[in-house]
Parts: structure tokens; C-alpha cells; sequence
């Protein structure tokens, strides 16, 4: 019988890794697909090259300014920001969801600021950020929280909300007050949700920053699509998407595996 579910076992492994290959595989050529079509159009003239470049003239930009070293500080400044927005971000807005979660009254009262603040245009903000703040990186980082704050808490508060009251009643039968309701009952049923969020807060960072950038920044990836605007070198502009999305995607991968690892140990 043991032997039976191994195999069993083994078979369904087997079929899982077989379809993941097939996804791996299937995304490669949808990539590929993609940059040979923008190619051949950039050739062909299918498309205006000044405005979208082609593939060759965007990674020969990037080869060209990584040997002489002046991309890499526009990344690591933007990752740096990025970081910073993506996680006081996850932990404001995780720490405001708790208090009003604790206090009925103060949610009520709060509840029409929030939505009106979620509602709002945040680059209108960046006006009184920069003025407030000054032209740097704490406009920045205020920029980008003002876009991750608000929806961490609406996201974590109403995971708070949909807790099963029962769980409730049963840690305060035997005695738990509201600290222990929140430890053992409400913080360990939003895990999940909690977790989900920081996927979530990666792309709004990431919105956050470039806004931020656009606006005050001299350097950052965010800057160098403004100046590639400015000079009209829009192949520099493709360049900067292009490393936009892979360092993103790569940010992106690392809190999925950090996703995986704390859901397994728990």
C-alpha cells in the first residue's frame, strides 16, 4: 500500500513539474515572440522608431551604459526608495489597521477620511510633499506611502472584519481580553491575507517612487525617463521601462519566496 501511494505520490510530482515546464517554456516564447515582432516593426518601419526603438538599439543603450558605470547608481537609488516606501508601507498601514480595528469608535469616525483619501489622485500630493518636505528623497518615500498606507489598511482592516466571530467568543470565554483576541484570533487568521498585501505593496512602491522620481528627483530611474523625455531620447525612455520591469519582477519573485517560506514554517 506504501509503495502504491509513493508512486501515486510521485506520479503527481512528476505531472506538476511537467506542467510547470510547460508554463516556464510558454511564457519564454510569449517574451520572445514579443521582442522579435517589436524588432522586425522597428526594421520594417512598421512602427515610428524615434518614439519606440526596437529591441537591439534599447539593450546596446543598456550594455553601453552599465560598461560605463552610469546605471547602476539610478537603480540602486530607485530599489533603495522602493524598499524603504514598500515597507514602512506594509507596517503603517498593518499598524493603522490594528488601531482602528481596536477602536469601533475611532473606525467609525475615520471611515469617510479614509475612503476620501483612497479616492484621491496621489500625485496631486506631491505638490505639498515637496513643498513641506523639500525636493528629496523624504518627498519621495511620502509620495509612495501615501499610495501604500491607505490600501494596506483597507485590505488588512476588512481581512480584521471577516474574521468568524466565533473564534472571538471562544478566546474571550476563557478569559482573553482584546490584546489576546488580537494575537491568538485576529493577527494569525489575516496571515494570509497580511502576507497577499505585500505582493500588492510591491507594484504600489514601485508607483510610488517613479511618481516621487518624476517629480523631485536628480537621480533614480524615475529621473531618467524624464530626462529621456526632455532630450527626446525615447530609446533611453524604453531602456528605463525595460530595467523598471525586471528589477520589479525580480522584487516581485523575492517577497513571493519569502511568501512561500513563512507559509511553510507555519
Amino acid at each position: 500500500m506504501k509503495e502504491l501511494s509513493r508512486a501515486v505520490h510521485q506520479g503527481f510530482l512528476s505531472a506538476q513539474k511537467k506542467k510547470t515546464k510547460q508554463v516556464r517554456l510558454t511564457q519564454l516564447a510569449i517574451l520572445v515572440i514579443f521582442f522579435a515582432l517589436w524588432e522586425a516593426a522597428g526594421r520594417l518601419k512598421w512602427i515610428d522608431v524615434l518614439l519606440f526603438s526596437y529591441p537591439s538599439k534599447v539593450f546596446t543603450l543598456l550594455w553601453d551604459k552599465l560598461l560605463d558605470g552610469s546605471l547602476l547608481p539610478h537603480v540602486g537609488a530607485t530599489v533603495f526608495e522602493t524598499i524603504v516606501g514598500f515597507a514602512l508601507g506594509t507596517l503603517f498601514g498593518t499598524a493603522l489597521a490594528v488601531v482602528i480595528w481596536w477602536s469601533p469608535f475611532l473606525s467609525r469616525v475615520l471611515d469617510p477620511y479614509i475612503v476620501v483619501l483612497n479616492s484621491m489622485p496621489k500625485v496631486a500630493l506631491g505638490p505639498l510633499f515637496i513643498v513641506g518636505l523639500g525636493p528629496g528623497l523624504l518627498s519621495i518615500i511620502a509620495t509612495t506611502l501615501s499610495i501604500t498606507v491607505i490600501i494596506t489598511t483597507l485590505v488588512v482592516y476588512g481581512s480584521f472584519k471577516e474574521v468568524d466571530a466565533n473564534y472571538v467568543k471562544v478566546v474571550e470565554i476563557f478569559g482573553g481580553n482584546k490584546r489576546k483576541v488580537l494575537q491568538k484570533v485576529i493577527l494569525p487568521a489575516s496571515f494570509p491575507t497580511i502576507i497577499s498585501t505585500l505582493k500588492a505593496n510591491v507594484g504600489l512602491a514601485w508607483v510610488g517612487v517613479i511618481v516621487g522620481e518624476f517629480l523631485v528627483s536628480q537621480i533614480g530611474l524615475g529621473y531618467l525617463i524624464i530626462y529621456g523625455f526632455q532630450v527626446f531620447n525615447f530609446t533611453l525612455v524604453m531602456s528605463t521601462l525595460i530595467v523598471i520591469a525586471i528589477v520589479a519582477a525580480l522584487m516581485y519573485q523575492a517577497v513571493a519566496y519569502l511568501e512561500d517560506r513563512i507559509t511553510k514554517q507555519r
